[in-house]
């Protein structure tokens, strides 16, 4: 009785979406001549009907998946992270979420995917690679800038504990990392290390290079809010990050310009 009605609960939910509607659960249910409470013995929830047919999960549960995340991680990191409650709190089943998200390697690399600067950072050194230092740094600081104080961007306090789980080097934030660790040291690294074969920057180790340049700019955006507490002191976000940007660009001239320069 029990795979009858699961069945014909599949049959009719085909039907509509083969007619382009989205169904409701109650849609659903009306439509197969079943009780909403026969619907969710059939099948844990919603989500769990769609992967049963094989349909895509909607966008917004990625999105609901991926915010929940991020304040569980504030709140706890990712190693205490339950994959079980991380379900419970997106209001998705749990197949859904591994059909998803197949661990916590994968989650946490999207995670920084969609909430880090490293996909704004390479995107500018896409667009402007064929440009000057002078102008390309200081717009990855910019962009850097707008992605943690930005409008709808996260509080700088979640995206701190992000950066600590890639520095714990604990497995999953390890195995999560590592390709979008390779995507910016390829952007960002192939383009000072081109600035620097040109001799248009300071020859050094391009991972040198890079930290002397990253740094100090988050240095300073994880203790602005505090700066500005304590000290009353009042900085333009952006033209800060751009200042930081330009004592870089000012220390890795080489070494005929500075000198030529006094």
């Amino acid at each position: 009785m029990a795979a009858a009605t699961r069945e014909r609960i599949l049959n009719q939910a085909r039907g509509l979406l083969a007619a382009g509607d989205i169904p409701t659960v109650g849609r659903i249910a009306a439509a197969a001549g079943v009780s909403r409470t026969s619907f969710y013995r059939a099948f844990d929830s919603r989500e769990e009907l769609l992967a049963a047919l094989d349909v895509p999960p909607e966008p917004a549960a990625r999105e609901r998946i991926l915010a929940a995340a991020l304040d569980m991680v504030g709140e706890g990191g990712l190693t205490a992270l339950s994959m079980e409650e991380l379900a419970t709190r997106s209001g998705i089943s749990r197949a859904t979420l591994y059909r998803l998200f197949p661990g916590k390697p994968a989650l946490f690399a999207n995670l920084l995917r969609t909430y880090s600067p490293l996909e704004p950072v390479s995107h500018v050194v896409e667009s402007m690679h064929d440009q000057p230092p002078d102008e390309v740094m200081p717009e990855i600081a910019r962009a850097v800038f707008r992605t943690v104080y930005g409008p709808g961007a996260p509080r700088i306090g979640v995206l701190r504990a992000i950066f600590l789980e890639v520095s714990s080097l604990s497995p999953d934030a390890e195995e999560g990392a590592r390709d979008l660790a390779g995507t910016i040291f390829a952007s960002v690294g192939g383009y000072v290390m081109s600035q620097m074969s040109e001799g248009r920057l300071r020859r050094m180790h391009p991972l040198l290079a890079l930290q002397a340049f990253v740094g100090p700019i988050f240095f300073h955006l994880l203790t602005r809010s505090l700066a500005e507490r304590l000290l009353g002191l009042d900085l333009v976000g952006e033209q800060a990050v751009v200042d930081l940007a330009r004592v870089w660009l000012r220390a890795m001239k080489p070494d005929l310009e500075v000198d030529s320069n006094g």
